[in-house]
């Protein structure tokens, strides 16, 4: 994706994965007809797919089934840059910002897997974790193929 500040792009997909690794949570933009649907979210990440978890039943996952192209945004390093006039303040960041499609996971071991990375992005050193039956029954499983992605840093 071509950016207007090419300055600040990021090219590299292994800088623009280690700020996804980085970062503590996603947002996930969703499309309901016109109206746009952004919703923060706990994420698990490998090769080029993210991974997050839901209730099985709520408007996210209605938007999903409706329509699974999506976007995904990641940041870490947030910073206010105070500065002597208004309109000279900033902020230092960085992030990454995916395109790609919601595919519903529906088998039992790759539903396990995601569950897995998701909790291993948040408990360092910490790979492999048990799920009761009745977890894995409520709890929908979705995996977001990047089909793009871009990086920017200020």
């Amino acid at each position: 994706m071509q950016m207007r500040r090419q300055d600040k792009q990021i090219l590299e997909r292994r800088e623009m994965e280690d700020i996804i690794r980085e970062a503590r949570f996603c947002r996930l933009a969703m499309s309901d007809g016109q109206t746009p649907y952004v919703v923060p979210l706990c994420f698990g990440y490998e090769d080029r797919k993210v991974y997050f978890h839901s209730a099985a039943a709520g408007r996210k996952i209605d938007l999903l089934r409706k329509n699974p192209r999506v976007c995904v945004q990641f940041d870490i390093q947030q910073q206010i840059r105070p500065a002597a006039k208004a309109c000279d303040w900033g902020l230092g960041f960085k992030s990454v910002i995916a395109f790609g499609r919601a595919v519903f996971i529906a088998d039992a071991s790759a539903r396990r897997h995601a569950l897995n990375l998701i909790m291993s992005h948040y408990a360092e050193g910490q790979e492999e974790f048990t799920f009761s039956a009745a977890l894995m029954e409520r709890t929908a499983v979705i995996r977001v193929d990047i089909e793009q992605m871009s990086g920017k840093k200020s």
